[in-house]
């Protein structure tokens, strides 16, 4: 049985940090459009992680200040030009992700460049769970509090101003918990992985409820129940637990996009 083996019962407990915040942040990104805005601060922290590594810096704070770099760039960028907020997004982040693969081939590292882009979730220490635990519960915490407050931000920003709410502040506050949590996530599911955490469990929630409370909760679960079983699937596979895990995941939201089709025809 894989619980026998303690990196097996490691990769579980991880896998279940890194996929609340992760899923509870998936329903507002969803909700606002920002599915690209994800991708581009995941691919976006290479550098950081790199140029972190290179300097003797912890690699999170590296991706973090990445991640918030390709935010605050692509922000600006949109407020100040015509060009679209898609185009906008793909620029950034490929220039970052390009940069930050130049700063990979051309240091000495002993880094690997898989476990960055597709994680080493059944290598983490002591050291990363704690890292990630306190992330997770940073961001979760932050959501669960002020969920209403991103909630109108998401469906109405204009809406949201005229009520009184501190709209500049909840954009760049999402982005800052966007990019905390990539960081912890990149230890269990890598760059090129992180995206599908943040996407796949609000999609298949918010096509299977009709209250934001409810598309919470199923995004938690949708995410938590595919973590788990990925890891534990894996072992009996002989696969690698990341991809298995969204592999679930896109079963999980194909499903749900089956069934709402046939509730949309009934009706």
């Amino acid at each position: 049985m894989p619980f026998r083996f303690p990196f097996m019962t490691d990769a579980m407990l991880i896998a279940a940090l890194v996929s609340v915040p992760a899923a509870l942040l998936s329903c507002f990104l969803v909700l606002r459009g920002w599915a690209l805005m994800g991708d581009a601060i995941s691919h976006a922290v290479l550098p950081g992680v790199v140029g972190a590594w290179m300097i003797g810096l912890p690699i999170a704070l590296g991706a973090f200040a990445a991640g918030m770099v390709c935010a605050l760039a692509a922000g600006y960028l949109q407020e100040n030009s015509r060009v679209k907020p898609d185009t906008v997004l793909g620029v950034v982040f490929s220039g970052m992700f390009g940069l930050g693969v130049v700063m990979f081939a051309a240091s000495e590292t002993s880094l690997h460049l898989d476990h960055i882009l597709f994680g080493d979730i059944l290598g983490v220490s002591a050291r990363d769970i704690l890292e990630t635990g306190a992330a997770a519960a940073f961001v979760s915490l932050v959501l669960l509090v002020k969920w209403r407050d991103f909630m109108l931000h998401a469906f109405d920003p204009a809406h949201a101003r005229a009520a009184g709410l501190p709209v500049r502040a909840l954009h760049y506050g999402l982005l800052a918990l966007l990019a905390l949590t990539i960081v912890a996530a990149l230890k269990a599911a890598g760059i090129i992985l992180a995206i599908a955490l943040l996407i796949a469990p609000g999609a298949v929630a918010f096509l299977v409820t009709r209250r934001f409370g409810a598309m919470l909760a199923v995004a938690v679960a949708v995410a938590l129940g595919s973590s788990l079983l990925g890891v534990w699937l894996s072992f009996f596979l002989d696969s690698a637990p990341a991809p298995t895990i969204v592999l679930l995941m896109t079963a999980a939201f194909i499903a749900a996009f089956a069934a709402a089709n046939v509730r949309a025809r009934r009706v």
